[in-house]
């Protein structure tokens, strides 16, 4: 039986991330994010992800993202709806077909899991 290895991130919080990158989808200026793929696989990934403040669209087609809050705050609106605050320990799910505005208001990490649609 062939040995199958466990992956593990310690201190996931404090992890070393990429060089920041302008956001895309950002509705303010100077917005920047930063990630590190812990795990992937055909059809799923999963890592830290990290943003600075600011405001940004954002929208799921054809994956489910799993995520919890490792630190900092965020209010996300989908699309003609109401607002939600989340912070550190703190759980969301944005399923396939999602769209709507994160509005980070103090440096965000989270952990996330992707999953294809």
């Amino acid at each position: 039986m062939e040995r199958i290895e466990m992956i593990a991130a310690h201190r996931a919080a404090e992890l070393a991330l990429g060089a920041p990158q302008p956001k895309a989808s950002a509705l303010v200026p100077d917005l920047t994010e930063s990630d590190l793929v812990v795990w992937q696989q055909e059809g799923a990934a999963s890592g830290i992800w990290e943003c600075t403040p600011g405001r940004f669209a954002s929208e799921r087609d054809g994956y489910t993202e799993v995520c919890i809050i490792l630190s900092g705050r965020v209010t996300v609106t989908p699309t003609g709806g109401t607002g939600t605050l989340f912070e550190p320990g703190d759980v969301m799910i944005t399923p396939n077909g999602w769209s709507g505005i994160w509005e980070v208001h103090e440096p965000l990490r989270k952990h996330y899991t992707l999953i294809a649609a």
